[in-house]
């Protein structure tokens, strides 16, 4: 597997494994401009030459917004997710970012142990967040990254 920063090359293969990572996935259009948007920093893991994950970070000044993390049904448990999360982390330690937040869902179990790995912890509730089903969302914010 390699990692390596995504560009709007790969929008059609991130918008296929959106379709099957999310219930509401982001449009092609959004993901070509996204991945075009000077502010966001995206990365995928490639297995075999297809994608199997990635993660995308929003930066503002000294702050940062994870957007999305999606690891490909088949390639679960295999530390892909893992793997970005600590590739965002360190463009959050090399930009010497104060925080980083996210949002995800409440019954999520995995992800938000991976979160809190890394040192994320929970700070809210957002109620109804998601739709497709409705749930809740957990903010989680990690203060001062590589402190």
């Amino acid at each position: 597997m390699t990692t390596r920063p995504l560009s709007p090359f790969d929008a059609a293969e991130m918008a296929d494994l959106e379709k099957r990572c999310f219930s509401l996935p982001w449009s092609l259009q959004s993901i070509q401009f996204e991945l075009q948007n000077p502010i966001a920093r995206y990365f995928g893991v490639f297995d075999e030459g297809r994608l199997a994950g990635y993660a995308g970070m929003q930066i503002i000044l000294d702050e940062g917004y994870i957007t999305n993390v999606a690891t490909a049904p088949e390639a679960r448990r295999r530390g892909i997710a893992d793997a970005l999360l600590k590739e965002l982390l360190a463009v959050g330690i090399q930009r010497g970012l104060r925080f980083i937040t996210l949002e995800v869902r409440e019954g999520n179990a995995a992800a938000r142990g991976l979160y809190e790995k890394h040192g994320f912890v929970s700070v809210g509730l957002r109620k109804d967040y998601y739709d497709q089903p409705k749930e809740d969302a957990v903010m989680m914010t990690l203060e001062h990254p590589g402190l």
